[in-house]
């Protein structure tokens, strides 16, 4: 089996496939998964280099993301809802792989009409998006939303789940062509260049002085964006990918009266469990009425040019969601 293992810590450009990995062994409550797709993300990269907060055991099997079939030959635990054959996304250690062993409580069925390499990114990117806006920020119909980053994975997923809730959609991003992107694949109403100074300005020029109701931050840019915000408007805080984590002038909080909140989708497994359903379900309902169609990077990597894929990812050369594709889906071919 092609495996992505990882047997000491090193840059991906550093590993080397392996041509005989072993199969994976599923647990008791694990079904095996024929990988099609896997979604790449900046965490691989630090784990491959043992620097993610979650470090398996050598050897590993590098990978998070997927989607697939359920193995003809899968053990079907008691409960599980799936049966050979079934196609599936969700997540699991090792997705670098033709095969995985997946807790089926980690899996769900691939959304009517979407195809592998759009559902492998779906697991952790749209959650995180839907309840940023919707759990955490409360987005209204109408509402201004200034999403960062919103070429990227996360921003992307945000910019089209706000326009799908009736909002207006300000996306930033660095440079011409992912704002190009914002707009023209993800449906943004306006975008603004983050890069270039003063870029506040040009956020207070589109909402007339009111300012932005909700922003959405994967970045780091909570701190210049309040420059921008709205009265009781609400920011969100998704990530740091620039690197840095802010120190924020409370006095402004205080002044404009607004909130600054969280979003950590993977502590919801041990917090709030039961809210899980309640998302994946308001992300159905827009998957399958197409309000809301994952974007994939334009390059389909193969398996075995998982560090090429890596590499454009951290050099963010990449937009939406960057996958490798491990086989083909000859049911699909069939149909075209």
């Amino acid at each position: 089996m092609k495996a992505w293992q990882v047997t000491k810590h090193a840059h991906p450009s550093k590993l080397q496939i392996t041509l005989d990995a072993p199969e994976p062994t599923p647990g008791p409550k694990d079904v095996v998964v024929q990988v099609y797709s896997a979604g790449l993300n900046f965490f691989d990269i630090l784990q491959a280099q043992g620097k993610y907060q979650n470090q398996p055991p050598f050897p590993f099997t590098l990978g998070a993301e997927l989607a697939g079939r359920i193995a003809p030959t899968s053990p079907i635990p008691a409960g599980c809802p799936f049966k050979p054959g079934d196609r599936v996304f969700g997540s699991t250690q090792g997705a670098y792989a033709e095969r995985a062993a997946v807790d089926y409580t980690r899996l769900l069925p691939v959304p009517r009409g979407m195809s592998f390499a759009q559902a492998a990114g779906l697991y952790v990117t749209y959650p995180t998006s839907y309840e940023a806006l919707v759990g955490r920020a409360q987005v209204r119909r109408g509402e201004w939303v200034l999403v960062h980053a919103a070429a990227g994975g996360v921003g992307l997923a945000a910019v089209q789940i706000a326009k799908a809730l009736g909002a207006r959609v300000i996306a930033t991003a660095g440079g011409k062509a992912k704002l190009d992107v914002a707009r023209r694949l993800g449906g943004a109403d306006e975008v603004v260049d983050y890069k270039q100074k003063g870029w506040q300005s040009e956020v207070m020029r589109i909402t007339r002085a009111k300012g932005v109701d909700v922003i959405y931050d994967p970045v780091g840019l909570i701190r210049d964006s309040l420059k921008c915000i709205a009265w009781k408007g609400r920011a969100v805080v998704v990530g740091f990918v620039g690197g840095e984590i802010e120190k924020l002038p409370l006095n402004l909080v205080l002044l404009k009266n607004i909130s600054i909140v969280g979003i950590h989708w993977g502590a919801y497994t041990k917090f709030e469990p039961s809210e899980i359903p309640n998302v994946w379900k308001g992300l159905f309902d827009m998957l399958e009425s197409k309000k809301v169609v994952p974007i994939v990077y334009e390059r389909a990597f193969r398996l075995e040019d998982l560090p090429a894929g890596l590499d454009a990812l951290e050099k963010r050369q990449t937009y939406g969601k960057a996958v490798v594709c491990v086989r083909e889906d000859e049911q699909e071919q069939a149909k075209l």
